[in-house]
């Protein structure tokens, strides 16, 4: 089977904590939110302009594998703060930091560190080239 260039694999998608990879992600959907709030003048009719909220950044993680280490190290899903989100693309990589999670589903197999599914908020978002 040929791979097709610039897509990333799941060992391109993981989370890092302390700059150890302790998971690999097999695929992700990321949501970039904020809201702006009218200006209004005194004597118009409409706002002048708008004001934009911080970023809000919402991931969704599928599959997530722990690595051979994190599984030595004892990881726990459950415990996880303040880790990053790295995914690797061809010509860069784009790093969510400072993730939380805010819901996981697992489901159980014998001898598998695996969850389903695990619903992230990111504090900040950064590319980095190369």
């Amino acid at each position: 089977m040929a791979s097709v260039t610039g897509f990333p694999t799941s060992s391109d998608i993981y989370l890092e904590l302390e700059g150890k990879k302790v998971a690999v992600v097999q695929s992700y959907t990321a949501k970039a939110t904020r809201t702006s709030t009218p200006v209004e003048a005194f004597g118009e009719s409409e706002p002048v302009g708008t004001i934009a909220s911080q970023n809000q950044y919402v991931l969704e993680l599928t599959r997530l594998y722990a690595t051979d280490d994190a599984i030595a190290d004892g990881i726990d899903f459950y415990a996880l703060a303040d880790f990053s989100l790295v995914i690797c693309k061809p010509d860069r990589r784009v790093i969510y930091s400072g993730c939380n999670w805010n819901a996981i589903a697992e489901e159980g197999k014998l001898g598998t560190m695996v969850a389903e599914k695990v619903s992230v908020v990111a504090q900040k978002r950064m590319e980095v080239m190369g």
